[in-house]
C-alpha cells in the first residue's frame, strides 16, 4: 500500500544539498513540496533509500546449505526482506551464468528470471539481476542474448574464474571438493569441465566483443569483477565494458580512474577493515578518491554500517559517505528518479536512530518496506489516521 502524504518533521535530513535539520514530504510515491500528515522524527536522519549495484547474499536464502534448496519464491521473499530491513531499496542480485552449473549455471539463472518475474508484483523494494557471466561460456551466446531480451536485464559483468579454478587445482586440491559439491559434481567431473572450458580461450574474445554489441544496442549497463592489472581493466574499457567491479589491486583501480571509468567495492571490505580474499582494501581507494560506490558484496547490513563507519572515522562525511551507496550508485545505472531527495523523485528513503544508526524504517517508491524500534512506534502511533487517510 501506498502511504498517504506525509511529512517528517524534527528529523536531519540528507538533502541534494547536504545535511540540514528540515522537513520532507512525499505523497503518491514521489517526494513532493506539497506537506502532508506530520510524523515527528527527532532524533533520526532521513537518508535517500540505499542502491545496492551488486549482492550475492540471495545465494544463502535459495541454498543455506549445499544440500538444502529451498524453493525459488521462498528465497526470494527472504531477500526482499533482508534488503528491507537494512535500508536498500533497489538491488541487483548478482546471478552468475557460468560453466560452473548447479546454482550458478544457465538452466537456473533463466529458472530464476522466471521466479523473479512471477514475484516482482510483490516485492517491497526494486529487486532486480545482475548477470555475471563468465568469459568462457562461448557456446551459450544465442541462449544470452535470448535470455536476457526476454528478461529485460539492465546490467551485466563479464567475469573469469576460470584462471582460479586451475590455480586451485595445483595449489589447493582440496578446495576444488567444496566447489565441485556447490554444483552437485565429483572434482573430477568439474576440472573436466574447466578443461572444456578452457579450450574455448582462443573464441573468447571474439564472444565479448558480440555481447558488447548487443548490450550496446540494448542500452545495457555493462563492466567486469575482479580486474587485477591495468592492462586488464584497459581491455574491458576498450571493449565498452566501463564499470569496474572489485579491482583487485590499485593498479587495475587507477586505471579504472584515468579512463573515468566507476569503481565499486565492498561495502564489507571497509566495516571488515579489508578483503577477506586478501586483495586492495576498499578505505585505502576510499582515501584517494578511487572508490565511486559501494556495494553489499554477500552481506546487506555492510552498507548503511559502511556509510557511518566512513564518517565517523573522519575519511569522508556523512553525506559524501551515504553518496557511495545512494547518489552515486544511481548515477552509474543511470537511474535519474532516484538516489537523492528530489521534489519529482521516487520516495525510495531511510529513517536511521541518530543514537544507534540503526534502520528505523525503509521506504521503498512510497511504501513502508520495515518498521522497528521506538522511532517505527511513531509511525504505529499514527497508524488509525494514517489508514483512514488511506481509505
Amino acid at each position: 500500500m501506498t502511504l498517504p502524504p506525509i511529512t517528517f518533521t524534527g528529523a536531519t535530513v540528507l538533502g541534494p544539498d547536504g545535511l540540514a535539520d528540515r522537513p520532507l514530504s512525499f505523497r503518491e510515491g514521489v517526494i513532493s513540496d506539497r506537506p502532508g500528515r506530520e510524523i515527528d522524527l527527532q532524533g533520526a536522519y532521513v537518508l535517500p533509500g540505499i542502491i545496492d549495484l551488486h549482492g550475492d547474499a540471495f545465494e544463502r536464502q535459495i541454498a543455506p546449505r549445499v544440500s538444502a534448496v529451498f524453493p525459488l519464491d521462498q528465497a526470494l521473499r527472504a531477500t526482499d526482506c533482508d534488503a528491507a530491513c537494512h535500508g536498500v531499496t533497489t538491488a541487483w542480485m548478482a546471478q552468475s551464468w557460468s560453466w560452473e552449473g548447479g546454482l550458478r549455471g544457465p538452466d537456473f539463472t533463466i529458472r530464476l528470471l522466471n521466479a523473479l518475474q512471477d514475484y516482482r508484483p510483490h516485492t517491497m523494494v526494486d529487486l532486480r539481476i545482475q548477470l555475471r557471466i563468465e568469459t568462457h561460456t562461448v557456446e551459450t551466446f544465442e541462449t544470452l542474448v535470448k535470455t536476457i531480451a526476454d528478461f529485460e536485464v539492465d546490467y551485466a559483468v563479464f567475469n573469469n574464474h576460470l584462471t582460479e579454478a586451475r590455480q586451485m587445482a595445483k595449489d589447493k586440491p582440496e578446495e576444488i571438493l567444496g566447489w565441485a559439491k556447490k554444483a552437485g559434481r565429483t572434482p573430477e567431473e568439474h576440472m573436466r569441465i574447466v578443461d572444456d572450458a578452457y579450450v574455448q580461450s582462443p573464441r573468447v574474445p571474439r564472444y565479448l566483443c558480440n555481447l558488447a554489441s548487443f548490450f550496446d544496442a540494448k542500452g545495457i549497463r555493462y563492466g567486469s569483477h575482479d580486474d587485477s592489472t591495468a592492462e586488464t581493466r584497459c581491455y574491458f574499457n576498450e571493449m565498452g565494458a566501463t564499470i569496474c567491479e572489485f579491482p583487485t589491486s590499485q593498479t587495475a583501480a587507477r586505471a579504472a580512474r584515468s579512463l573515468r571509468n566507476p569503481v565499486l567495492m565492498g561495502a564489507p571490505n571497509v566495516v571488515r577493515g579489508g578483503s577477506q580474499s586478501g586483495n586492495i582494501a576498499a578505505l585505502d581507494l576510499i582515501k584517494t578518491g578511487d572508490c565511486d560506490a559501494l556495494v553489499s558484496d554477500y552481506h546487506y547490513p555492510s552498507l548503511a554500517l559502511a556509510a557511518f563507519s566512513l564518517a565517523q572515522s573522519g575519511a569522508l562525511d556523512l553525506a559524501r559517505a551515504w553518496a557511495l551507496i545512494s547518489k552515486r550508485p544511481a548515477e552509474i545505472l543511470g537511474l535519474a528518479d532516484r538516489g537523492t531527495l528530489t521534489p519529482g523523485k521516487r520516495a525510495d528513503l531511510v529513517v536511521v536512530d541518530k543514537a544507534t544508526h540503526r534502520i528505523a524504517a525503509t521506504i521503498s517508491q512510497g511504501r513502508l518496506a520495515h518498521l522497528s524500534g521506538e522511532l517505527g512506534q511513531r509511525f504505529i502511533t499514527e497508524a488509525h489516521p494514517l489508514a483512514h487517510a488511506a481509505e
